[in-house]
């Protein structure tokens, strides 16, 4: 079962099992047995080593993984920010400010977008800031929590992976094993996201156009029905948008110097780097804990001097920050449990297999690519997993850096990880843009995964017009890609729009 189908075997029945039974928690346990199982057999271990394997090897492995402990502080953390900003009233306080000048559902809507394009340092900070800001709003104009977490997961990954300054930037530069600068190779590879670009936009037409579709209607026609609850009844103190805007602010840019800390731009010497190789060689998990600490430190500092909240009262929100995170927590401990069985099945290498097999047909590869990179993402739950597997893949089959298709294709593979984690039911940031939406993760699944498909089969076919023009040069292919993808997008939804 190692190194074959089978290896892919335990995250498909996990993902079929969320969304046929709509309870996440007992389809990843699943999924993890019958991983452990297959592993088991393979090793023949028997029930000892199943359990081992399960739970030792997985569970407890991950849990005191240090990347994976530095994102569930982070995660706590963040709960206890969300928790302070609603306890002292600066989020009620900006939800007033809001109704002065945010006056309909679209407002709403566009509003959310903006700052999730703004928030682009990282995924899981998007996620919860663009949540805890925004839902009061979103709430007030009956936009249903389904539509917000899909607007913060819509601006999550696919904003990250489109901008030079940002984690995601960081964790592909260092998937170049080449002497070639890992960053510049992201940035030269950017205009050809074409999955990223396009859900940005698509953001922008269902909000402007004023129509769903699938699953997504209904909860739509819903939620404008009834009113939603916000955080106003948490309300203890007296802030004011600035207390919402300072620790907003104060998280973006701390975890900026938190992350060049860790990628040495503060170092002396020989060791010190510049500020874009400090971003490329930064460790984001740690950088993320400084910087969330540090502002969690600083909005204390501002709020108890000031009387906005009570020092008690500030303490108290911690547990309620953890309490508010125990969902995404344990939601993510199972996934990442689920990653290590399949990777102990070395799924990867079976992907890889088929990948190296395919390179005969060049021009249908950046579309191949696009396929298997988002079917490994959504598996598997990781974005970043996907990349490191297959851009050395992608360099090896394009070893000549000025051939058009090496960029076009590390695109596709960058384009397809994120087209698969953004609608993997055991992606991290799913399971966050649930957690910051406070939306049933199941419906949240269910009713974005038409509109990533729309998108992602339009990409598909946009990347087989970039890899049939590439002989043309990169720019010129660039542009008929691009041209022939935003009409294929536009024609999508207007039919989409007018069947209804």
């Amino acid at each position: 079962m190692t190194g074959t189908f089978w290896s892919l075997v335990p995250p498909i029945v996990a993902i079929a099992l969320a969304l046929i039974t709509k309870e996440v928690y007992s389809s990843l346990f699943v999924g993890i047995l019958i991983g452990g199982a297959f592993f088991a057999i393979d090793a023949h271990s028997g029930f000892t080593g199943f359990f081992t394997h399960v739970f030792s090897d997985g569970l407890i492995k991950q849990l005191s993984d240090p990347w994976n402990v530095g994102i569930l502080v982070f995660l706590v953390v963040l709960g206890t920010m969300v928790a302070l900003m609603n306890s002292a009233g600066g989020s009620a306080a900006f939800g007033d400010w809001a109704k002065k000048h945010i006056k309909s559902r679209v407002g709403a809507q566009v509003a959310t977008i903006f700052l999730g394009i703004l928030i682009f340092i990282d995924d899981y900070f998007n996620c919860l800031t663009v949540g805890s800001v925004m839902r009061p709003v979103t709430d007030k104009y009956r936009v249903s929590r389904e539509k917000l977490a899909y607007l913060i997961d819509a601006t999550a990954a696919p904003i990250c992976i489109i901008a030079p300054i940002s984690s995601w930037a960081a964790a592909v530069a260092g998937f170049v094993s080449e002497g070639e600068n890992g960053l510049a190779l992201f940035c030269k590879a950017i205009p050809f996201n074409f999955y990223a670009f396009f859900t940005v936009g698509m953001m922008f037409l269902i909000v402007c156009l004023k129509f769903d579709f699938s699953s997504m209607a209904r909860f739509e026609s819903l939620a404008e029905e009834k009113e939603l609850s916000s955080d106003k009844a948490d309300k203890i103190g007296r802030g004011t948008v600035f207390d919402l805007v300072f620790p907003i602010v104060s998280l973006i840019l701390l975890c900026t110097v938190g992350m060049i800390y860790t990628g040495g731009f503060f170092a002396s010497g020989e060791n010190h780097k510049n500020f874009i190789d400090a971003f490329a060689n930064s460790d984001a998990s740690v950088g993320l804990v400084l910087g969330s600490v540090a502002a969690l430190i600083c909005t204390l500092i501002v709020y108890v001097p000031r009387r906005v909240l009570p020092f008690r009262a500030c303490m108290s929100c911690l547990p309620e920050g953890f309490k508010a995170m125990v969902g995404a927590i344990l939601i993510l401990a199972l996934a990442w449990t689920l990653k290590a069985m399949t990777d102990s099945l070395e799924a990867a290498k079976y992907v890889a297999g088929l990948m190296e097999k395919a390179g005969a047909v060049k021009s249908f590869l950046p579309a191949l690519i696009f396929v298997v990179a988002l079917f490994l993402a959504f598996s598997t739950g990781t974005s970043w997993g996907t990349f490191g597997i297959l851009i050395p893949i992608c360099i090896a089959v394009f070893p000549n850096v000025s051939d058009p298709l090496r960029i076009i294709s590390i695109s596709a593979c960058m384009a397809g990880a994120v087209a698969g984690d953004h609608c993997s039911p055991i992606s991290d940031t799913t399971i966050m843009a649930s957690a910051g939406a406070q939306c049933d993760h199941v419906n949240h699944v269910s009713t974005q995964l038409p509109y990533v498909m729309v998108v992602a089969v339009v990409s598909f076919i946009t990347y087989i017009v970039a890899g049939f023009t590439h002989g043309l040069g990169i720019l010129a292919s660039g542009i008929i890609s691009w041209i022939v993808g935003a009409a294929l997008l536009l024609g999508s939804l207007l039919f989409i729009k007018n069947k209804k």
